[in-house]
């Protein structure tokens, strides 16, 4: 019996692990649709951090050696990222419900070519004004579509 922890199960984990590697790139190369989807994936994930690092405020240098100072630099322009990527999306939700109000066809597959990576509404370097008055009423803080946007007849 092996141990995990010694030199031949090292080697036989690595083997596993080039076995493993070997299938995926078989089936990435036969399956069209696995490498449509992978593909997809990636570009999701290109756009984000395209996107976070353009948010990212003096660039992609992070100007200190500590590790532990860069990981919370990456991880609140990350949560910058979301937050402004979640009120692009509240913003789209809310126009496709006032054009459906209005009786207007909100096609899904309309929607689904909206980006929320909007950067031209942003001002990054721009005046911050902060008003801390109370708002009148509550802002709209969920994704949610009406029903006629949602269910629609598919035309």
């Amino acid at each position: 019996m092996w141990e995990p922890n010694t030199p031949e199960g090292g080697r036989a984990f690595r083997e596993l692990g080039r076995v493993i590697r070997t299938i995926t790139l078989l089936r990435f190369l036969s399956e069209p649709g696995l490498r449509e989807q992978i593909t997809a994936i990636t570009n999701k994930a290109e756009a984000f951090h395209g996107y976070s690092e353009w948010l990212m405020i003096g660039g992609k240098l992070i100007g200190h050696n500590d590790p532990d100072h860069q990981e919370r630099v990456v991880k609140f322009n990350e949560l910058l990222a979301n937050c402004a990527i979640y009120s692009t999306a509240l913003d789209i939700t809310h126009v496709a419900n006032q054009f459906a109000a209005e009786g207007y066809p909100v096609e899904r597959d309309d929607l689904a070519t909206i980006t929320p990576y909007i950067q031209h509404t942003i001002r990054r370097m721009g005046d911050l004004v902060l008003n801390l008055t109370p708002l009148e009423q509550a802002p709209a803080t969920r994704l949610d579509l009406e029903p006629r946007v949602l269910f629609a007849p598919r035309t």
